[in-house]
């Protein structure tokens, strides 16, 4: 196992352990704060927590396709369809986050407005545009990277 890709690999279960933390003691409590803050949209809270947690395996499968891509580049397979494949998964990932958020953004709205909190806006705008990005990134590359498995392709037909 490369070195480099080792370090990348402890950095992508470093990224998930917090989201896990998050996903079993504080999402719970969130939604129970939202039932009690407004009484009257208690039904909402079980909505908003499976929103909240079809983002949180979103970003897991994105993780796994990371560490996937990851274990590519130690094969030397780095200009090989699956790392492509690999690619467009993460770039679908990051869409279906951004999905959501979009669709949970007046509960989110309704939350900031009853507890006075104009910071979740911009923390939920914040997630939206930092997942667009890493999906047009994720695009970028996947096309560069079908470009060069192509001319690659070319070059071995001509040997």
């Amino acid at each position: 196992m490369k070195r480099e890709t080792l370090f990348l690999k402890f950095a992508v279960v470093l990224m998930g352990l917090p989201v896990l933390a998050l996903c079993i003691f504080i999402l719970p409590k969130i939604a129970k704060f939202f039932a009690i803050l407004i009484p009257n949209l208690s039904y909402l809270q079980y909505p908003f927590l499976i929103g909240l947690y079809a983002t949180a395996i979103a970003f897991f499968i994105a993780l796994y396709q990371t560490f996937k891509l990851l274990s590519y580049i130690d094969k030397n397979l780095a200009f090989s369809d699956v790392t492509v494949k690999a690619i467009k998964n993460i770039k679908c990932c990051a869409i279906t986050i951004s999905a959501l958020y979009v669709l949970f953004m007046p509960l989110l709205y309704l939350i900031a407005e009853v507890d006075d909190a104009p910071g979740m806006i911009l923390i939920g705008m914040a997630i939206i545009f930092g997942c667009l990005v890493v999906s047009v990134f994720a695009a970028v590359l996947q096309k560069l990277l079908q470009n060069a498995i192509d001319i690659k392709s070319e070059n071995d037909l001509m040997v």
